[in-house]
């Protein structure tokens, strides 16, 4: 078998790959380490791409770099606001006047509504915001265990190909036969990144790895490639996998994934099947075939590289022509990883969630696993109530104050299964009035609640808008700058009382730290107090300090400062990981201190994390001038208010 037919594949994509900098660059510095190197291009792809797995994927108990790649990708992709088109405010201008709001713009003199500034710089957050979320999810997907499934030439053609690619068009030829293509990206292409379908990426990389394989061949000995495409028939489809173009290649294969319809969903009766470990992956993948998953499992090299790692359980429920015995409709997917962990669980709606009707399937057979099953327990419990929740508010009935809080997450955030947060939350609370279920949730009266500085009074519970200076000195029960999404918390912790050596010990053996947070405990700035001291910390937003597109870090410091905040002393941050042990999976924030120097030599404050391996202490780089996005969150100290003498 010829090697580097991958890596030759790409060098036939892109015939300069091999002489551009970043992949001379990497030669150099073998050459300079006495590394052997070749002059083959497809030798000098692979060492770059090498490279790239061990940067994007040989870090992933290291949270932080996967957020500085990321950081680097938004740069390098996601549109600036100077590059937005006319024509976006334009349509903003159209959407405006369809909902009954032209009365309120100021017009020029040719009529043409004229969009605030600050209007403008929310809608251009909102835009870029929505790319740098579906570039995330390919991000995501492409360094995750789940993709290592498939080879880094093919990630990296399939990313970078996928960058370049705008709006999915969907259309209907004369026949009536329907097709897609993606747009051209641009530099200000205003949509989002392509929707990310695991199943059709698995599918496309599988036919274009067969391909270029087939293509290190002699003629002679050349197959034909199986065609895998439901709609088309074998001359349009060879003709399609000959343009080797993964945007027309995967555009074909997610026009095919058909709509899941709902009928007979609410029949939940079926059985679980386990494909045991080390099995062959066709009983398995001709079982899911036909139905449309987002299961990258559905793709044969992808199943067989995942039962290769742990048991893989599947729940069927029965179909309206099911024989006894035989449920046909997969509805629960249940990953292992080795003999007893649980990878992931998967269902079949939007974004892998699960259908409204499965949850009490899957908790019930969570309790089989043990310890193990205990940690799903929630995101399942939750899927549940929120269905009920969503039967009640269908037939009219009045949501309890548990309801109320739930949905809102006032509590905790609701937990589901997918890649993405649950789209019945949001759909279900934009049936709601706030300013109605505000009272309910905060437990006080309706005239108790104040919108603005000047009504707060001696009776006011809750406050719900801007910020202004020494509001959290007025003990106010509830504060947010919008309900419930802006809501400010406060959180009482203990500093002081132990020596320096003994907390960086206590971390180092009881959390995961960052080699960069490590650096900056051990920096001669980094100090402790030995007397112990409760400390009142306010955790907020960078939007709710007023900076809706973001700010530098001196911006959010002195705004805080104007607030009746201050910075929190060094200690703050690891003594907080050790007191918020509940932290919720995948909450990010920073401790607003004086800066650290890491060992890299930058300016850094303490940031705190929880991922699926744990609960973290890292850092996040804050130089004067360093930017911060609006939902940033930021943990203060309440000033410290001292009585006259």
């Amino acid at each position: 078998m010829p090697e580097r037919f991958g890596e030759q594949f790409l060098h036939q994509q892109t015939p300069e790959l091999h002489i551009s900098q970043p992949v001379e660059h990497e030669q150099a510095r073998k050459k300079i380490k006495g590394e052997e190197i070749s002059p083959k291009p497809a030798e000098k792809i692979a060492d770059w791409l090498e490279l790239l797995e061990r940067t994007h994927t040989g870090h992933r108990d290291q949270p932080e770099v996967l957020e500085r790649i990321k950081r680097s990708y938004h740069k390098q992709y996601v549109i600036k606001p100077d590059n937005i088109p006319e024509s976006y405010w334009d349509l903003q201008r159209k959407i405006i006047v369809s909902e009954g709001r032209g009365g309120d713009f100021e017009k020029d003199k040719d009529g043409k509504i004229i969009i605030p500034d600050e209007v403008k710089e929310q809608a251009e957050q909102v835009l870029i915001s929505d790319q740098e979320k579906s570039l995330d999810k390919w991000l995501d997907y492409l360094t995750s265990p789940d993709a290592d499934v498939y080879p880094m030439w093919a990630k990296y053609w399939a990313f970078t190909s996928m960058t370049k690619m705008g709006k999915l068009e969907k259309k209907e030829d004369e026949d009536g036969q329907e097709f897609a293509r993606f747009q051209k990206r641009t530099k200000d292409t205003v949509s989002p990144f392509p929707p990310l379908n695991p199943r059709a990426l698995a599918m496309t990389i599988g036919v274009i790895e067969e391909r270029a394989r087939e293509k290190q061949k002699t003629k002679q000995e050349r197959g034909p490639i199986e065609n895998k495409s439901v709609k088309l028939d074998d001359k349009e489809f060879q003709a399609l996998l000959s343009t080797e173009n993964f945007s027309k290649i995967y555009s074909q294969f997610l026009i095919e994934m058909p709509e899941y319809s709902t009928e007979g969903l609410k029949n939940i009766q079926g059985k679980w099947i386990k494909y045991d470990q080390g099995s062959r992956p066709d009983k398995l993948v001709e079982s899911l075939e036909g139905h449309p998953l987002e299961w990258c499992t559905a793709n044969p090299d992808t199943a067989r590289t995942q039962l290769e790692g742990g048991d893989f359980y599947v729940y069927y429920s029965y179909g309206q022509n099911d024989e006894p015995e035989k449920p046909s409709i997969p509805r629960i997917a249940i990953r292992m990883e080795g003999e007893s962990k649980i990878a992931e669980v998967r269902g079949i709606a939007g974004d892998q969630n699960f259908d409204p009707y499965i949850a009490p399937v899957l908790e019930k057979k969570l309790s089989d696993f043990g310890q193990e099953g205990e940690r799903y327990q929630k995101a399942s419990a939750d899927m549940k109530r929120l269905t009920t929740i969503g039967e009640k508010m269908a037939k009219g009935q009045e949501l309890a104050k548990d309801d109320l809080i739930f949905l809102y997450e006032i509590d905790s955030p609701i937990e589901g299964f997918g890649y993405q947060k649950d789209p019945r939350i949001k759909e279900l609370r934009d049936q709601r009035n706030p300013e109605e279920d505000a009272p309910i949730v905060l437990d006080c009266q309706k005239e108790e609640i104040a919108y603005n500085q000047n009504d707060i009074n001696k009776n006011t519970k809750a406050y719900i808008g801007p910020l202004f200076p020494n509001i959290f000195q007025l003990n106010l029960e509830h504060i947010y700058t919008a309900f419930p999404e802006g809501k400010i918390r406060q959180i009482e912790a203990t500093i002081g009382g132990q020596s320096k050596e003994d907390l960086i010990e206590e971390m180092k053996t009881q959390f995961k730290i960052s080699p960069y947070a490590e650096s900056m405990l051990k920096n001669a700035d980094f100090t402790v107090s030995q007397e112990k001291e409760n400390l009142t910390l306010i955790r907020l937003k960078v939007q709710d300090l007023g900076f809706s597109s973001g700010a530098t870090t001196k911006e959010i410091f002195e705004k805080a400062e104007e607030l009746g905040l201050e910075l929190c002393p060094a200690e703050t941050g690891p003594q907080l990981r050790k007191q918020y042990l509940n932290q919720p999976m995948n909450e990010w924030f920073s401790i607003a201190m004086k800066p650290i120097s890491d060992s890299g030599g930058n300016a850094d404050v303490f940031r705190l994390a929880r991922g699926e391996d744990g609960l973290w202490l890292v850092d996040r780089w804050t130089g004067p001038d360093g930017r911060w996005r609006p939902v940033d969150v930021v943990v203060f100290r309440l000033r410290q208010v001292f009585p006259e003498a």
